[in-house]
C-alpha cells in the first residue's frame, strides 16, 4: 500500500511516546512491503534538522517537512478568547503546510492518508478535494480529556482560561468523529470514550508497538542498591502532576524515611522550574538525558506514578523491553494488560506504593526476573510488525477508493 502520514511534529528523535509510536509504526508498515511517505511540521518548540537523521531512519519513500512556528503568543491567546475556535488546533493551521499538502497529492497518490492525532483534521477537506484515498485518524489521546485535567490543576487564572478554552477543543473532537473514514484508537478506553461522544464511523484499537530487537537490556541494576528511575516529558501535565504526587505523598512521608539507601533519579526533557529547584535527599534531577535507554537501563525500577490522561505510554513499553520493574499506577499501564508481580507492579495508593517497593527489597537479584518476564511479554503483545500487520489488514479490508493507476 501506499500511505501518506500527516504529523504535527517530526517523529525523531524518539524522546516521546508521540514520536515512538509514530516511528516504529511507519518501519513496520516499510518492512511489510508498503511505501510511506512523510509529510512534518517541523515545529518551533520540537525543531529537528533532518539532515542529522541516522543511518537507520531509512523507512520512508520520501520526507517532507515545513517549519512552523507555533509558540503560544498572548495576544493570539487572548485574541481566540472573542472567538468561537479552538486555540489548541488553530495553532497548527498553517497556510505552508497546506500548499505543501496539496503539492505531495497532486504529484502523487496514495491509498491512505494516516493523521497522526487531532490537529491534523483541520485538512480533512483539503485531502478530499485533491485526493479519493482513505483517511484515518490515529488518535493518540483523548485530546479534550487532557486538557479538562490540566484546567484542574491549574492555578486560578490558567483555570479559568483552560477551562474557557477546553470546551472548544471538546467541540472540535467531537464534530470530526465521523469526518475520517477509520478511527485508530491506541486503548479499547480511548475508542469506546470516542463512541460514547458520538462516534458511528468505523473504529480499530491498535496499541503502540516497538521492535524489542532495538532493546538492549542490562540487568547490571538488579546486582547492584536498588534505584528507583522516572523519565518522560515534563511539559506534558500528566508527568508533572504524577510526579509531584509520587514526591509528596510517597517517597517523603514513607519510601525516603523507611529506605535510607534508596535513591530516585528524574530525567526528561523541559524541566519545570520547581523541579530545578528541588532539594530533597537523595533525589537527583538529571534534565533532558541524551540516551533514554542508557537511563531506563541504570535502575532497576521504573516509576510511572500517572493520575490522568488517555492512550498508551510508549515509556512503559521501553521499560519492559529493557527488562526493567516497571511500578506503575493502573491509568499509566491503561491498554497494557500486565499483571501485578508477574510482569510489571500495580500501585494507586501511597501505601501500595510503599508495598511494592518493600517486596522489590524483599526479592533482592531475584528481582530481575519480573523483568525478564516483562520482556517476553512485550514482544509477544507490542510487536511492531504485528501492530502493522493488523492495520494493513483493516485498510485492506476498507478497499481504498483509490485505484493503482494503469
Amino acid at each position: 500500500m501506499k500511505i501518506l502520514q500527516l504529523c504535527k511534529k517530526f517523529p525523531f528523535p524518539l524522546k516521546d511516546g508521540e514520536s515512538i509510536a509514530v516511528t516504529y509504526l511507519a518501519k513496520a508498515f516499510q518492512e511489510l512491503g508498503s511505501d510511506v511517505t512523510l509529510l512534518a511540521m517541523n515545529t518551533s518548540k520540537h525543531w529537528f534538522d533532518p539532515g542529522l537523521l541516522p543511518p537507520g531512519f531509512d523507512h520512508y519513500q520520501a520526507i517532507h517537512t515545513v517549519d512552523i512556528d507555533n509558540h503560544i503568543r498572548p495576544f493570539a491567546a487572548l485574541a481566540n478568547l472573542f472567538s468561537d475556535r479552538s486555540y489548541h488546533v488553530e495553532r497548527f493551521e498553517n497556510p505552508a503546510f497546506a500548499e505543501k499538502l496539496i503539492e505531495i497529492l497532486q504529484d502523487d497518490w496514495f491509498d491512505v492518508i494516516q493523521l497522526e492525532t487531532l490537529y491534523l483534521a483541520p485538512y480533512i477537506p483539503l485531502i478530499r478535494q485533491h485526493s479519493s484515498a482513505l483517511i484515518a485518524l490515529r488518535a493518540h489521546n483523548v485530546e479534550h480529556e487532557i486538557w479538562e485535567r490540566v484546567a484542574a490543576q491549574s492555578n486560578p487564572l490558567k483555570k479559568w482560561y483552560l477551562n474557557t478554552i477546553t470546551p472548544r477543543l471538546k467541540k472540535f473532537e467531537t464534530e470530526h468523529l465521523n469526518r475520517y473514514d477509520l478511527l485508530i484508537g491506541i486503548t479499547e478506553r480511548d475508542v469506546e470514550q470516542f463512541r460514547n461522544l458520538g462516534l458511528t464511523k468505523p473504529a480499530v484499537v491498535i496499541p503502540i508497538g516497538l521492535d524489542c530487537r532495538d532493546y538492549m537490556a542490562d540487568d547490571a541494576c538488579f546486582r547492584q542498591p536498588l534505584r528507583l528511575g522516572f523519565i518522560g516529558s515534563l511539559d506534558w501535565m500528566p508527568n508533572a502532576e504524577g510526579l509531584a504526587w509520587f514526591l509528596d505523598k510517597v517517597w517523603k512521608p514513607l519510601l525516603a524515611p523507611e529506605f535510607p539507601q534508596l535513591h530516585f533519579h528524574i530525567a526528561g526533557r523541559n524541566t519545570p522550574a520547581w523541579l530545578k529547584r528541588l532539594r530533597l535527599p537523595r533525589v537527583h534531577v538529571h534534565g533532558e538525558v541524551p540516551d533514554a535507554a542508557a537511563f531506563i537501563n541504570a535502575h532497576a525500577v521504573m516509576v510511572v506514578p500517572l493520575l490522568s490522561g488517555s492512550g498508551m505510554r510508549a515509556k512503559i513499553l521501553e521499560g519492559m523491553a529493557l527488562g526493567k520493574a516497571v511500578l506503575s499506577t493502573t491509568i499509566g499501564l491503561e491498554g497494557i494488560n500486565a499483571r501485578h508481580r508477574r510482569e510489571t507492579l500495580i500501585a494507586d495508593t501511597p501505601e501500595e506504593f510503599y508495598s511494592a517497593i518493600r517486596w522489590c527489597y524483599s526479592e533482592g537479584p531475584q528481582l530481575v526476573r519480573l523483568g525478564q518476564r516483562a520482556q517476553v511479554f512485550c514482544t509477544e503483545n507490542f510487536d511492531n510488525l504485528e501492530v502493522a500487520r493488523q492495520l494493513l489488514h483493516t485498510y485492506q479490508s476498507m478497499r481504498p477508493r483509490q485505484p493503482v493507476p494503469a
